[in-house]
């Protein structure tokens, strides 16, 4: 059976999230659905992130196995054209080998995190950034968060419901840097845990805006306290950038 590896972009907010959901719909149910459409088949479509429900990609990967082998153009373009009207896109597909595995086979997962640094509301980027009128002190936040470098018990930075056996992970890279009037927090490591994104950017904010010294993302990873964490940033500036293998 060929194995087909394919890049997607969504806008998450309509949907639950990446995971396939009974009742709800989500992205990997949609994605299952287009499949079904084109070839008749219902094949298990495996991620390589399990984003969370109103979180965005511009690179998520996936896998899935056909029965029938196809153009890899084909296979784009007809899961294009059944996905529609859902706000989903393949971007690419290719035939990959046997022992292929989106989530398995990942070495790194790219995440930024985009907030809207200004004063006005947004209309064009509403649901696709965090807006906080304050401004930010981006030269702290990057300070601080660079002292996450490295493999750390993240305890503090994750969601109580994470179901990790672990709360050690190895953070290779926490970025902050002004574009324009955003915010953009680059985050990348094999793997993250449930929220640990999200939860970083919220307590990156607190030191930003003063609330918390340079000093302050260091001293509550040493907390290993789900309470010393800051609180979560909201899911639309969230986005699975890109994957490498």
């Amino acid at each position: 059976m060929p194995r087909y590896k394919i890049i997607i972009e969504y806008d998450g907010a309509p949907f639950v999230g990446w995971q396939l959901q009974e009742k709800d719909l989500s992205v990997q149910g949609a994605i299952m659905a287009a499949i079904e459409s084109f070839t008749g088949e219902r094949v298990m479509v495996q991620g390589a992130g399990r984003t969370d429900a109103g979180v965005h990609a511009l690179g998520q990967v996936a896998h899935f196995d056909l029965a029938v082998e196809r153009e890899t153009d084909t296979v784009r373009d007809a899961l294009n054209a059944h996905l529609r009207p859902h706000p989903v896109a393949v971007l690419k597909a290719e035939k990959v080998a046997d022992d292929f595995d989106a989530r398995r086979s990942a070495r790194r997962r790219h995440y930024l995190y985009r907030i809207a640094n200004r004063r006005p509301d947004l209309a064009l980027e509403r649901g696709r950034a965090w807006r906080v009128p304050r401004k930010l002190d981006v030269e702290a936040m990057h300070a601080s968060a660079q002292r996450l470098i490295g493999k750390h018990d993240f305890t503090t930075f994750r969601s109580t419901e994470c179901q990790a056996k672990s709360p050690e992970k190895t953070l290779d890279k926490l970025d902050v840097s002004r574009v324009g009037d955003e915010v953009h927090v680059v985050a990348v490591a094999r793997s993250f845990l449930h929220n640990q994104v999200r939860s970083l950017v919220g307590s990156l904010v607190l030191v930003g805006d003063g609330k918390w010294g340079v000093d302050g993302m260091w001293r509550a990873l040493q907390a290993r306290d789900r309470a010393a964490c800051g609180p979560v940033a909201p899911p639309d500036g969230l986005y699975l950038v890109k994957v490498d293998y």
